[in-house]
Order: C-alpha cells, then structure tokens, then sequence
C-alpha cells in the first residue's frame, strides 16, 4: 500500500539518475574500452566509492521504503523527524529539476564525462553552457538535490547520508581542481579565477584569453 506519493516520485526520480550515469559508463566503455572511471584507477578515488556507492543506496532505497511503509512501522532511524506537504511537494520538484538539468551537463561534456579521476588521463576541458558561470555545476546540482532530499525526508539516516555525500562532493571536487591545474595548467587557473566552484561568481560567462 502507497503511504507517500512524494517519497516514491523522488525514489523513482533518483533511479533514474543513476540508471542514466551507469547507461553513460557503459557507453564509454563500449567506446572507449573505459568506463569513465567508474571504478577509478587511483587508491583514493576506489576507498571513496567503498563509502560512496552504499550511500547511494540508501539514498534511493530509503525512499523506497518509507513509500511503503506506515511512520509507525518504521524504525527510528528511518522514520522522518518532521513532515510538510508543501515541503515535500517542493523538494520532488527540485528533484526533478536537478535531474534535467544533470542530464544537460552530462550532454554538454560529452566524451569528457567522467566519473572519477584518473591522474594519467587528459580529457577535453568544458567551458561553456553551464561550465561558463560555475566549475562543478553536477556536483552543485547533486548538491541541492540532496538537501531537497532531506527535506522531503528528514529522518536521522537521511540528514547523516546526505551530510556524508555532501562533504564527499566537496572533497571529489577540491581533488578534481588540482588534477585539473596539472593537465591545463595556466588555462584552468585563469578558468578558476573569473568562474565559481558550486555557485556563479557573477552572471558573466567565462572567456577564454
């Protein structure tokens, strides 16, 4: 029995988006004979997705679950510490907004699209579309999904899940800037400087000198 429309939208919702990033991985690798760094070749970037894929998980299968199952029935840690309709009707449609707008990102890097970092490999640098105004527009993307997430369902697992993808988001991008400055060099600090990391430094689009 359906108990909450809105939490299995945004199940659905999630799907989706990573059934959509493993179609493009084993695209890359039907092409390329890489999977876009799916399971990266560096220590770091493999302990991460040790954390990270089970984070995913529970991401998708927590609203899963509690579109199923009466408040009542669940456990503490899964059961939601506050409830809004209104709330929740906003955070599904942010959602489905961020999914979108990712598959517009992911269209825009086109053979560049990576899932991870891989120190030996040079790919084509994106600047324009959303790359023009911010340098990580997926990982701000995912971000406001999240936290729309925790909104839709703010239960103790949910907020400790989201908190824990967020600070990884921040770090995967503080990493992927300084593999980036060593395969483009001058050309991404100048890229750098006049863009923002997760938010617009200003409604100017990037120009390369």
């Amino acid at each position: 029995m359906l108990h909450s429309l809105p939490d299995l939208l945004a199940a659905v919702i999630l799907t989706a988006y990573w059934a959509r990033a493993m179609r493009l991985a084993y695209k890359m690798r039907q092409q390329t004979g890489n999977a876009a760094n799916f399971s990266p070749p560096e220590d770091i970037g493999r302990k991460i997705r040790i954390l990270w894929r089970p984070l995913v998980v529970i991401w998708i299968a927590h609203f899963f679950i509690n579109s199923f199952t009466g408040e009542t029935k669940l456990p503490f840690l899964l059961r939601p510490l506050a409830q809004n309709q209104i709330v929740s009707w906003i955070s599904v449609t942010i959602l489905a907004a961020g999914l979108s707008a990712t598959l517009l990102c992911w269209k825009r890097m086109g053979k560049s699209w990576r899932m991870g970092i891989n120190p030996d490999e040079k790919t084509q640098l994106i600047v324009s579309g959303p790359y023009a105004y911010i340098r990580h527009p997926i990982y701000a993307i995912q971000s406001f999904m999240l936290l729309a997430s925790a909104l839709l369902l703010p239960s103790p697992l949910m907020l400790i899940s989201c908190l824990l993808m967020l600070t990884f988001l921040q770090w995967e991008a503080h990493r992927e800037e300084k593999y980036l400055i060593i395969h483009h060099g001058a050309g991404y600090l100048d890229y750098c400087r006049q863009t923002g990391g997760f938010l617009p430094r200003s409604f100017r689009a990037y120009r390369n000198a």
